[in-house]
């Protein structure tokens, strides 16, 4: 099924869903302990914000490099983001079950889009 090109990056279903993550990451952070909010709350949020404002950040570059090179910025910050998961858990400062799978849903459709926006003629 063919989409019309989106016109904001409001519009594409990745950045749709990594806005969904950072709202959830938000959420699991708030129960931290207050020690770790200038810690692990603070990093985790950052890195979670970080996805999706790069991708938005990235859809109005020029060119499919340039655009690659934000929506690469945005997958390191995703990988940050299964890390900090992954601690909060080992920690025991959440159930971070129900947002790994909506992680990898984010991580999924960037790929595809990087690898689409790669493959276009600007």
């Amino acid at each position: 099924m063919n989409r019309p090109p989106a016109k904001t990056f409001t519009e594409l279903i990745v950045w749709q869903k990594a806005h969904g993550f950072v709202l959830a990451a938000y959420k699991l952070s708030e129960a931290f302990p207050k020690s770790e909010v200038y810690g692990l709350s603070s990093q985790f949020r950052r890195a979670a914000v970080s996805i999706s404002a790069n991708i938005a950040e990235g859809f109005k570059k020029r060119g499919p490099a340039d655009k690659a090179r934000f929506l690469n910025i945005a997958q390191g910050s995703l990988e940050e983001c299964q890390y900090y998961l992954i601690l909060a858990q080992d920690l025991g400062y959440g159930d971070t079950t129900a947002l790994r799978p909506q992680l990898d849903e984010v991580a999924k459709l960037l790929v595809g889009y990087t690898s689409a926006i790669l493959a276009s003629k600007f």
